[in-house]
Parts: structure tokens; C-alpha cells; sequence
């Protein structure tokens, strides 16, 4: 940076680490970087308790059932493993994105499902069990889907061994689900009435986080809000891919009209945090200018459309309603 001036004297700030007669040298500010960190391991433990309190709503043998008679679980893996890579292969051909681009679309649709719609089932009256089983295999699945996945839909961009795929983060997401959700399992075995008023806390505690992370994913990589308007109308369809095929792939396994709004929600709405620190840990700075803000776009499109399925439950002007369900009547 220049040297700071007062009237006609020049001099560099205190905190310098090189200074020379026209220019001195700062260090680099980390505060974005300390700030993320705060503000995702804040989440990580918001999430952590969130989810103990969706725990509290599971009742063991009905998990386990889905667990050993896993009809759901499998419709829930072709939605997530199967038509979401195919969904984001075929935009990146149609939108004739740029190679980067197109593989940042491939990795939100290779990645497993998120908590979000664990919290957002809960809301539409979805099939709780099956939702927090859905969500804990495809976490599993992804350790050996996601490279999988890459490998077959992005050959025709990149070298699949360029993308890092972060283990360990697979791993903490993991963790933060099947722990939280064991020990709600057990209070709710334990302690059903106490239970219940756990389990009505952290509901709205996880709906109010979900909006909260939006807006402050939106403010804290408002810098970075200028990109491709393709990757805007990319993120804005493919949520909605994912929601409406996992609905009627649903339907066509004849699964339940609960059972069809939980996998909907599942396939729609994916990892996006794990999107993300795959992109940060596989491109370069320059690179990242390109598509670093593609899964947040993704992220509030999917939250601005799972708030369509909230508002179902006390409106028929309803994106299930009015759309979804109609077409679930066709098919039978």
C-alpha cells in the first residue's frame, strides 16, 4: 500500500513488515478467514443441537425398520446418486457453461443430502424416521458415490483426480448427525414428554438457523455476488430438478404421500457446505472468482422453495399442492 501522509510527512502504519521510501507492505488481513471460522463452527454446534432435538421425534424401531426393510432409503439413493449428477451433467451442457462452471454445477449434484431437509421435514409433516435415515446413509454413500460420480460426469471438463474431496469433512458432517440424533433417540425412549417440548424448541431454533445462514452466507460474500448470470439461472432451476424428480420418483415406487414430500426434500436440498469446501480446496483464487458463490445461489433457492412446502402446510396455494400432487394423482 502507499505510504499514509500528514501534511507533508510520510510514514507507514505501525503494523508493517516492509518499508521502503514509496511503499510499505502489510500483512494480510485475515478477518473474513477468522470470521468464517467463527461463524461455521457457531453453526456446527447450532446444527449439532438442532438435530438432537429432531432425534427426540425418532422412535428406534421405526428407524431400524427403515434400516432393514430400506425401500425408502433406495428410492432415496437413486434420487441422490442418480438422477441429481445426471441433472447437473445435462445443465452445464444446455447453459454451455464454462468448464469451471460446469464442474462446480457436478459437485452440488454429486453431493449427499443436507440437514436442512431434516428440519424442513419436520415442518411439512414429513416421515422423520426416514428423513434422519435418509440423510445419515447418504452421508455414508457419499464417501465412495461422490469420487464415483465425479469420475464418470466430469471427464469431459477436467481430470477427476484434480477434484479434492474432503473426507473429513464428510466425516464431522456425519458425527454432528448420528450423534446428536442417537442421544434424542434415547431421551425420546427415555423421557418422551420431556421430549416433545425438546423437540418443539429446536424445530423452530432450526428453521430460524436456516434462514439466518442465508442471509449471512448473503452479507459476508457480498463481494462476490457479480458472476456468470447463467450460474444464477442454473442454481435457481436445479433445486427444483431435485424436489420435483425425487417427488415423482417417489410416487412411481409408490411410497406414501408423507413418505413422497420427505424424499422430495431430501433429493432438493444437498450438502452445500460440503459443496463449498470441496470448490475452496480444489480451485485457485483466480478460479474461485468464477463460481465460489454457486452453492450459496443454490443454497437460498433451495431454502426460498422448501418455504414454499412450509407454507403448504397451512395453504393449498402451495407449490405441493398445486403442483406436485396433482401430477402424483396422474400417475395412479
Amino acid at each position: 500500500m502507499d505510504l499514509l501522509r500528514v501534511g507533508n510527512m510520510s510514514y507507514c502504519p505501525a503494523n508493517a513488515t516492509i518499508c521502503n521510501v514509496t511503499s510499505c507492505l502489510m500483512p494480510p488481513d485475515n478477518f473474513n478467514q477468522i470470521l468464517n471460522t467463527v461463524l461455521t463452527t457457531s453453526i456446527t454446534i447450532l446444527l449439532a443441537l438442532v438435530m438432537f432435538s429432531l432425534g427426540c421425534s425418532v422412535e428406534f424401531k421405526k428407524f431400524w425398520g427403515h434400516i432393514r426393510w430400506p425401500w425408502g432409503i433406495i428410492v432415496g439413493f437413486l434420487c441422490q446418486f442418480g438422477i441429481m449428477p445426471v441433472a447437473g451433467f445435462v445443465l452445464a451442457l444446455v447453459f454451455s457453461v464454462h468448464p469451471i462452471q460446469a464442474i462446480v454445477i457436478l459437485i452440488m449434484g454429486c453431493c449427499p443430502g443436507g440437514t436442512g431437509s431434516n428440519i424442513l421435514s419436520y415442518w411439512v409433516d414429513g416421515d422423520m424416521d426416514l428423513s434422519l435415515s435418509m440423510t445419515t446413509c447418504s452421508t455414508i454413500f457419499a464417501l465412495g458415490m461422490m469420487p464415483l460420480c465425479l469420475f464418470l460426469y466430469t471427464k469431459k471438463w477436467v481430470d477427476s483426480s484434480a477434484i479434492i474431496i474432503p473426507y473429513d469433512s464428510i466425516g464431522i458432517s456425519l458425527v454432528t448427525l448420528v450423534v446428536p440424533v442417537g442421544i434424542g433417540i434415547f431421551v425420546n425412549y427415555k423421557w418422551p414428554k420431556q421430549a416433545k417440548i425438546i423437540l418443539k424448541v429446536g424445530s423452530v431454533t432450526g428453521f430460524i438457523l436456516i434462514i439466518t445462514v442465508a442471509v449471512v452466507g448473503g452479507v459476508l460474500y457480498k463481494a462476490a455476488w457479480i458472476i456468470d448470470p447463467k450460474l444464477w439461472i442454473v442454481g435457481t432451476i436445479f433445486p427444483a430438478i431435485g424436489f420435483t424428480m425425487g417427488f415423482l420418483l417417489a410416487s412411481l415406487a409408490n411410497l406414501s404421500w408423507q413418505r413422497c414430500r420427505t424424499v422430495s426434500l431430501e433429493t432438493g436440498m444437498q450438502n452445500t457446505q460440503l459443496c463449498s469446501t470441496i470448490v475452496q480446496l480444489s480451485f485457485t483464487p483466480e478460479q474461485l472468482g468464477l463460481i465460489f458463490t454457486f452453492p450459496l445461489i443454490y443454497s437460498i433457492f433451495q431454502i426460498l422453495i422448501a418455504i414454499l412446502f412450509v407454507i403448504g402446510k397451512f395453504t393449498s396455494n402451495s407449490f405441493f399442492a398445486l403442483f406436485l400432487k396433482p401430477i402424483q394423482r396422474l400417475l395412479y
